[in-house]
């Protein structure tokens, strides 16, 4: 018998009627094509399907579906202004080579996004943490962690000049 949620995902409100097995991950993938966030292992043992769910970072692919009915989810694609712009965590995600084969490179974004949003400062022990839990098989991390720190100094810096103008 299926489920009728209502939830919110990067801004947008959906009602859509669900399996009660089905994961959040199948939803957003399957249902709302919204294919930015990966499937990579299905246990929430690699990070690639990282979505936040009420200011909390969640594994998509062990959160049932049914859980969210009522709540703002924000994925990969929620990140950006717009289709035309990237955010300041992507651009410098490209601009540090912190993307190689990308798979894990929104469950990334997610983390440092969630990361960033409660430390706009973070050290690079502070990043490792906030990133733990991730895998990437092709950067060694380090680029990773250049990134997001990359992206803390951009976003405090459009903060500084929001402010002046």
């Amino acid at each position: 018998m299926k489920h009728q949620i209502r939830f919110t995902v990067n801004g947008d409100e959906y009602v859509v009627a669900v399996d009660p097995r089905r994961t959040l991950n199948e939803v957003l993938r399957d249902d709302l094509n919204l294919t930015g966030t990966k499937l990579g292992c299905g246990t929430g043992d690699c990070g690639a399907c990282t979505v936040i769910v009420e200011d909390r970072t969640v594994s998509s692919c062990l959160t049932l579906a049914v859980s969210v009915n009522g709540k703002a989810v924000r994925t990969v694609e929620g990140l950006a202004p717009s289709g035309e712009e990237l955010h300041p965590i992507q651009e410098a995600f490209v601009k540090t080579g912190a993307i190689q084969c990308g798979f894990c490179t929104s469950g990334m974004e997610m983390a440092a996004a969630h990361l960033l949003s409660r430390n706009p400062s973070p050290g690079e022990e502070e990043i490792r943490a906030g990133l733990s839990g991730h895998l990437c098989r092709c950067t060694g991390y380090n680029q990773i962690v250049e990134a997001v720190s990359v992206a803390a100094e951009a976003m405090r810096n459009s903060k500084t000049e929001e402010v002046k103008g």
